[in-house]
């Protein structure tokens, strides 16, 4: 009993939510510089270089979302594995994802190799503005791989509690990525100048360096040491179980994104200044964003753990509190943005028509970000519970059958322009978060768990018959 006592103590220890979400916090938030240095750099070249990257990041954040199905799958059985305290198990599975990623992450980066210039010409692209995608995609999106081999570790490194060192990784990412794109872009320190194409090249080094770094934490903190044959057993269980959970979550992020890309796809229709606009403000939007999504992330590490050890009330009670707190720093962070935002959007643009109106839609991210932060907690806690297709099936309906027919609305019809497309994404995230509300309060989702007792389930609700 006191050995139980004081694991449950030192678990609690471990899963504070402050402990976890604020390394997260600033990891991610450091991953989000790299694409705003590429912004902010690149708009000292043109606003047509801003969009033409802006436009293929979104073909790119897909390609990552679909990356993710392995390593926000293996993440949650890990985290379960841990709190039933089979190590062992979390090293076999976390092997795994990082084999699986890679293989996931070649095929991808053959894909944009080969298809680049068809992807940004279906995306009514034209001139100059089509060269500057073609020429980043071409050089980022060829060399994925390496983002899906750092989510993996990144993942794993995380749900073992490491948050800060996973942090202090992306750091040195992000350093790295912003000196590379000084020198390349700019031809500065007797590197060629290169532009567009010198961001993209810089993107590859940074990131080819944090995966050396993060395999070496990653084998520094694991309790139960990786052995080489991991990585080479397929294991149809355990494969089972990260796909049970990392499909459902990667088809709602693409379909998400998906969506995303329908409505810049609108956003073509309104001219170069609409979609420089929209690309500023969704820039300033990500740090709205960026507690919400860490938040959601740390909760659901603490819920993986708690309902591997069979502890679902204070599982159950963790995802309210949680929900608070991320309520109350989107509206400190929502009124922030709303006072500053012409100071704001000077960042990114002289332009006057392009400043007024990215200074009028950051008015409508009120609406939108609220909603937006209550879901990503939900929908991540029910992940991590392995209840993750209900969110799928939810985001399915709510997403195609609603947000893009109000968009189009909106946009077209009642010529309401890009204050329409962010309209239509909020009534999403709020029709989701009323729903995912009551399934959180339900507790069906205790019926999902991937460990009961230590023991590893079958791949469906514990108790049905395997």
């Amino acid at each position: 009993m006191s050995n139980a006592t004081a694991a449950s103590r030192d678990s609690s220890r471990e899963m504070s939510l402050f402990h976890l979400t604020w390394p997260i916090f600033l990891e991610i938030l450091l991953f989000m510089l790299m694409g705003i240095a590429d912004t902010l750099m690149l708009s000292a070249l043109s606003d047509n270089a801003v969009s033409g990257v802006g436009t293929a990041n979104q073909y790119i954040m897909i390609a990552m979302l679909i990356l993710e199905v392995i390593g926000n799958g293996a993440s949650i059985v890990v985290a379960q594995y841990i709190g039933a305290k089979s190590y062992e198990g979390a090293a076999r599975i976390s092997a795994l994802s990082v084999t699986l990623s890679l293989g996931v992450g070649i095929v991808i980066s053959a894909f944009f190799f080969l298809l680049n210039e068809p992807l940004m010409r279906g995306m009514n692209l034209h001139g100059e503005t089509l060269d500057y995608a073609v020429s980043y995609i071409a050089i980022v999106g060829s060399s994925l791989f390496l983002q899906a081999v750092i989510n993996a570790v990144a993942a794993i490194v995380r749900v073992h509690g490491f948050t800060k060192e996973a942090m202090f990784v992306s750091l040195g990412m992000n350093i790295v990525h912003i000196i590379g794109n000084y020198m390349l872009i700019f031809g500065k320190f007797g590197a060629p100048e290169m532009g567009v194409e010198g961001a993209a090249i810089s993107s590859v080094i940074s990131r080819a360096l944090a995966v050396v770094v993060f395999f070496w934490l990653m084998y520094r903190i694991m309790k139960v040491r990786i052995m080489f044959q991991y990585y080479l057993t397929l294991s149809k269980e355990y494969i089972g179980k990260i796909l049970k959970i990392g499909v459902p979550a990667a088809m709602e992020s693409v379909m998400y994104q998906g969506c995303q890309m329908v409505f810049l796809y609108y956003a073509t229709f309104l001219g170069d200044h609409a979609l420089a606009a929209r690309q500023y403000v969704q820039n300033i939007s990500w740090f709205i964003y960026l507690f919400g999504y860490s938040c959601g992330i740390g909760t659901s590490i603490i819920v993986g753990r708690l309902i591997g050890a069979n502890r679902q009330d204070e599982a159950y009670n963790r995802v309210w509190r949680s929900i608070r707190s991320v309520v109350v720093i989107t509206l400190i962070g929502i009124a922030l943005a709303v006072a500053f935002r012409y100071p704001l959007m000077g960042l990114f643009t002289n332009d006057d028509d392009i400043l007024e109106l990215g200074a009028h839609l950051m008015l409508y991210t009120i609406v939108l970000e609220t909603g937006r932060m209550c879901n990503l907690v939900l929908v991540n806690s029910l992940r991590a519970s392995g209840d993750a297709k209900y969110p799928f099936w939810i985001g399915t309906v709510t997403m195609v059958g609603m947000s893009l027919p109000l968009g189009y609305l909106l946009v077209f019809q009642l010529d309401m322009g890009l204050p329409g497309i962010w309209l239509a994404v909020a009534a999403d995230e709020w029709m989701r978060t009323f729903i995912m509300w009551f399934r959180w309060r339900s507790r069906k989702w205790e019926n999902y768990a991937l460990v009961k007792n230590g023991t590893a389930a079958e791949g469906q609700p514990a108790g049905a018959s395997a």
